[in-house]
C-alpha cells in the first residue's frame, strides 16, 4: 500500500463557506472523505494536513519525504509567492502533484503563475474536488511504473 500525504494550504479549512461560486460547496472534510473512499480502490493510505502557516507546510513536506511515497498539495495562495515551499518540494525525492480547485488561468493575473508548480510532477487546475481524485490516479500510475 502506497502512503500519500495530502497537504492543503491557507484558507482551505474555510471551503464550503468561502466563495462557493469559486471553490464549490464542498467542505475540506467532504473532499477528504471522497478521497478516502477512492484511496482503498487505488491501494493508497492517505494522511491529511491543512495549515495557514508556510513553515508548517514545509515541515510536512520534509516529513512526507521521509515517510511517504507521494504528495498531493494545494498550496493555495502560497502557490504564487512561496519560493520556500518550492524549495521544499524540490528537496524531497518523491512525486508531488499540485492541485487547485479553481482554474488559475481564468483568475487574476497574479494567480496565473504557480511558483510551486514548477517543482511538481504535474499541476491539476480547475476541476474542483475532482482534481484531487485525478492527482490520486496520476500518482497511482506513477507508482505502478516503478
Amino acid at each position: 500500500m502506497n502512503k500519500v500525504m495530502v497537504i492543503n494550504g491557507p484558507n482551505l479549512n474555510l471551503l464550503g463557506t468561502r466563495e462557493p461560486e469559486m471553490y464549490g460547496s464542498n467542505t475540506l472534510e467532504q473532499i477528504n472523505d471522497s478521497m478516502n473512499r477512492l484511496a482503498s480502490s487505488l491501494d493508497m493510505e492517505l494522511t491529511f494536513y491543512q495549515s495557514d502557516i508556510e513553515g508548517e507546510i514545509i515541515d510536512q513536506l520534509h516529513k512526507a519525504g521521509r515517510d511517504c511515497d507521494g504528495v498531493i498539495i494545494n498550496p493555495a495562495g502560497y502557490s504564487h509567492t512561496s519560493v520556500a515551499i518550492l524549495d521544499a518540494i524540490k528537496s524531497i525525492s518523491i512525486p508531488v502533484v499540485e492541485v487547485h480547485l479553481s482554474n488559475i488561468y481564468k483568475r487574476e493575473e497574479f494567480r496565473r503563475k504557480s511558483i510551486t508548480g514548477s517543482g511538481a510532477l504535474g499541476v491539476i487546475s480547475g476541476f474542483g474536488k475532482t482534481g484531487y481524485h485525478l492527482a490520486m490516479r496520476a500518482l497511482r500510475e506513477r507508482f505502478d511504473e516503478k
